[in-house]
Formats: structure tokens, C-alpha cells, sequence
């Protein structure tokens, strides 16, 4: 099987695995315990925090550790600028893990427009806030998990600070190919995931800025400074952090490889099929390739992994649906089309052998499939 979902979920990098182990074993206290043991807990715990704050260029008491992104982008929803008067604004292409609870927690919102390449204008949001004066919030993802196309967030920070309003953005997808300190600087809060780069699952963070408001998830425990009461994970907050340093020092050459091999698979697809880039000439991160095909339709992700290939639809989060993507379709395509993009994402360990066998199994299949109508 040549893996080509990575946007989906990274395998654990033997280093983040190493960094995680002894908190699994010889080193199980609780953080919160007083006796030694606890205290060698408490001890990794902030040191972990640290390395996250360092590699971000924020504070240690910014960083705010969670189960992932999903919970990340919750709170930062139903804890930020809360107030019952307060509007959130809110791209449609946004993952369903910030879009559910914005319709499910907040009574007022707006849906901005994006344009047919996926980017959220600054000046259509600057248009917005000076009609909607009571926004309290804005949330744009940095990149895009179906397309990989990149916004620009500090325009669009700006943005929402002239209007009055704080900025946060789902960075998860982000953390491979961009600079996280410099995406960092802008906002006002930001969400990461362990597992897109290396790190264990269930492990994320939500970043806020000192000074912006933000009110409790978790009642129940004093844990990440009272707003989110549970036992802190240990072993995971290791991993992340392991992870997180790793992936930011390695960006360079992840960029590098993972364009390599991408326009190697792309080209070969391009060149023999009839299929269409999506936000292609806008800036997409190097890892992600999402396609639609001129006919297939939602069966041709289950043909492709029936023939060696594994790749999806979209969002895996979203996979059990058989919805059209809301992502395409707010970028003006029809459903029938949004029903036929499929999304390829690679990886460090993606060789270019891989690309290449990978592209000529999708061509034959797809040619298969169709009965040889491209």
C-alpha cells in the first residue's frame, strides 16, 4: 500500500516515541501529585510547555495543551470574546471542528466569502467588520486541509484588529511547511494537532495570547491554570512537543521534498488525464495535491485503495458522509463536481518511486473505472 494520506494522520516519529516512553513506564506519576514521583511529572510537563512556547516565540502560560485540534478549535469558539452581544466571523472553508460549534455555541455569526481559489480576501473582511461592529471574533484557517491552500494571515489579522476583534486561526494543518513563529505573531490564538506532524493522536494545543480573554472548558480541576480540569497527559505532552520542534527545524527540507515529489505525481496525472488542481496559482503547501476528476464521483478514493493507493475524499473527519464538500462548494464548484475531488498528501517518508507508481495506479484505475474516458 503507498500511503498518500498524510493530511489525514503522520506515523509517529521514533524520536517523539522515545521522547513519550519512560512517562509510560518508570516515570507514571501524576503532575499534580506533591511526593517526587508527581513532582518528576510536573517537572516534563513544563518542560514540554516550554519547548512549545520556545519554538513558537510565545509565553509558557499562553500555551494551553488539549486532546487535539477538534479541542482546541472548540474552545477557542465557545471560550474567546464570548460575551452573549459578541459576533463570531467565520470562513465556510473552515474545518467542521470550528463550523459545528460556532452554529451550535454562538448566537450570532458571519460566514465571509472566499473566492474561487480559496482565499479569504482581507478587504472583504475589513468590509464586513465595519458593517458588523459588534464582532468579537474571526477565525481563518492558516491552511486549507482539503485544498492546502494558504491564507494570508496577517493581512487578515490586521484585519480583525481594526475591527475591533481578535484573530484566531487553525493552524493544524500549517505546522509542516509554514512558520509557525511567524504565524504565531499575528494571531491572537492559534490550534495545533500532534498527529499531522509526527506526534502521537490525541494530543493538541490552542495558544493564547496574554491578555485576550478566554473562559474555562473543563470544570472540575486546576489544570492548565484552572480552565481545563483533568489529568494532564504527560507521555503526550512530550510527544508533541518532540514533534513540534522537530517538524519546525525540518521545514526547509520538508518543503523541499514533499514539492518534489507532489509535482512529480501531479504532472504525471496532468499530463495523461483530464483532471483540475484545486486553488492551483494560489499558494498551497507542498504536501497537499486535491484534485477533480472529469467523472468518478465518490466511489474512486475505495477503486484507488482497493488498487494500493490510500487517499480520501477530504477531511477524515468528514469521510463517513456523503455530503459534497462544503470546502469546494464554497469555492463556487457545483456539488456534482465537489463530489469528485479526491485528496493526495505526502509525506517525508513518500519516495519519489512511491510518486511515481502511485500516479500510473491512478491513471490505470481511473481509465478502468471510467472505461477509458478520461
Amino acid at each position: 500500500m503507498i500511503y498518500l494520506d498524510y493530511a489525514a494522520t503522520t506515523p509517529v516519529r521514533r524520536e517523539v516515541a522515545e521522547a513519550m516512553l519512560p512517562y509510560f513506564t518508570e516515570e507514571f506519576g501524576n503532575p499534580d501529585s506533591l511526593h517526587a514521583v508527581g513532582r518528576r511529572a510536573a517537572q516534563a510537563l513544563r518542560r514540554a510547555r516550554d519547548t512549545v512556547a520556545e519554538v513558537l516565540g510565545v509565553l509558557p502560560a499562553e500555551v494551553y495543551f488539549t486532546s487535539g485540534g477538534t479541542e482546541a478549535d472548540n474552545w477557542a469558539v465557545r471560550g474567546i470574546a464570548c460575551g452573549a452581544e459578541e459576533a463570531v466571523l467565520v470562513s465556510p472553508i473552515e474545518h467542521a471542528a470550528l463550523l459545528e460549534p460556532v452554529s451550535r455555541f454562538r448566537a450570532r455569526s458571519i460566514v465571509c466569502r472566499v473566492g474561487e481559489d480559496g482565499i479569504v480576501s482581507p478587504d472583504h473582511v475589513r468590509d464586513l467588520l465595519a458593517k458588523n461592529t459588534a464582532v468579537g471574533l474571526v477565525c481563518v484557517m492558516a491552511v486549507n486541509n482539503e485544498t492546502g491552500c494558504v491564507q494570508p494571515v496577517a493581512e487578515l489579522a490586521e484585519a480583525a484588529h481594526a475591527g475591533g476583534a481578535y484573530f484566531f486561526s487553525d493552524c493544524v494543518q500549517a505546522a509542516s511547511a509554514c512558520d509557525l513563529r511567524e504565524l504565531a505573531r499575528h494571531c491572537d490564538a492559534l490550534a495545533l494537532s500532534a498527529h499531522k506532524i509526527g506526534g502521537p493522536k490525541g494530543m493538541g494545543a490552542l495558544i493564547v495570547r496574554k491578555g485576550v480573554p478566554l473562559a474555562p472548558l473543563i470544570a472540575g480541576g486546576e489544570q492548565e491554570r484552572g480552565l481545563r480540569g483533568g489529568t494532564s497527559d504527560v507521555a503526550g505532552a512530550a510527544g508533541f512537543a518532540q514533534a513540534l520542534l522537530l517538524a519546525q527545524a525540518e521545514r526547509e527540507a520538508f518543503v523541499r521534498h514533499t514539492e518534489s515529489v507532489r509535482t512529480l505525481f501531479e504532472q504525471s496525472i496532468l499530463d495523461a488525464l483530464g483532471a483540475e488542481v484545486h486553488s492551483d496559482g494560489a499558494r498551497r503547501v507542498p504536501n497537499v495535491s486535491h484534485l477533480t476528476f472529469a467523472r468518478g464521483g465518490t466511489a474512486f478514493p475505495d477503486v484507488l485503495d482497493l488498487a494500493g493507493v490510500a487517499c480520501s475524499a477530504g477531511a477524515a473527519c468528514s469521510a463517513h458522509s456523503a455530503k459534497p464538500s462544503h470546502v469546494l462548494t464554497a469555492m463556487g464548484r457545483s456539488e456534482e463536481e465537489a463530489l469528485r475531488g479526491v485528496r493526495f498528501s505526502f509525506g517525508m517518508q513518500t519516495t519519489e518511486e512511491e510518486a511515481r507508481t502511485a500516479a500510473e495506479i491512478v491513471i490505470q484505475s481511473y481509465r478502468k473505472f471510467t472505461g477509458g474516458i478520461s
